[in-house]
């Protein structure tokens, strides 16, 4: 099975950038989607043999998910059942016989830090979510978390120590996220390849020097890492400042 997630940075703008092209080509099973920046009735997207079920924010131009799917799906959840985290549209879980996809595109941190606190609070409970379902069968989650988790996920880890998206209490909420019995499925079969980012600023030609972090992932239960058969990133692919990335499972 095929998975991929993306950032797509406004999914009407990365429509003008090839993101049906893309798509297409990827030919996924499953393919979530982060920040939309829309509301579904302002975009017009289906795509032969798929379903797709969006989850928007209250705010219009903001944050969102989407995920389409080759399978229908036995249940569909938007959100985690707390309305303080649900209004932005950050989260849609879908339930299949044999696992839990889960969207995720989890709250940046922003300058000076002014969302850490909220950061903080938002990884606790997604945490918690995570191992609720995790009771039932196992979990694989992906999307753009908004952490560099280690310093060989980033070009640039002495000086961005600080910078929201590499704070110690950020990463430290990954590192409890993974120690509660999840896989980084990337690491787990690459554990030590360097150069390996997600997402570049528009700034001073990142993309073009590989001034990257890794900040989007594949989040596996511990219970079926030993399904995972590749963790794959398509820096190749334009049309956001992130690129998408993908896992073959089972």
């Amino acid at each position: 099975m095929k998975l991929i997630s993306w950032n797509v940075n406004g999914i009407r703008a990365c429509l003008n950038k090839g993101f049906a092209d893309a798509f297409k080509q990827l030919d996924a099973d499953i393919f979530c989607i982060q920040e939309t920046k829309c509301q579904p009735e302002q975009v017009e997207l289906e795509f032969e043999g798929y379903t797709s079920y969006w989850n928007s924010a209250e705010k219009k131009g903001y944050s969102g998910t989407a995920i389409f799917t080759k399978q229908k799906p036995l249940n569909v959840t938007y959100g985690i059942g707390i309305e303080e985290h649900d209004k932005e549209g950050r989260v849609i879980t879908l339930e299949f016989e044999k696992f839990y996809m889960v969207d995720i595109y989890t709250p940046n941190s922003k300058r000076e830090l002014e969302r850490l606190d909220y950061r903080q609070i938002w990884e606790d409970e997604i945490r918690k979510y995570l191992l609720k379902l995790n009771e039932t069968k196992p979990v694989i989650m992906c999307g753009d978390l908004n952490v560099a988790h280690e310093e060989i996920d980033l070009k640039n880890p002495k000086t961005n120590r600080h910078n929201a998206g590499f704070t110690d209490e950020e990463r430290k909420k990954m590192t409890e996220l993974l120690d509660a019995g999840f896989t980084d499925s990337f690491r787990y079969l690459y554990p030590d390849k360097e150069n390996a980012y997600s997402w570049w600023s528009y700034m001073g030609h990142a993309r073009e020097k590989n001034v990257g972090w890794r900040i989007d992932y594949f989040i596996v239960s511990k219970s079926i890492e030993n399904e995972i058969k590749e963790a794959t990133i398509y820096p190749e692919i334009m049309g956001s400042d992130h690129c998408p990335v993908g896992l073959e499972i089972f």
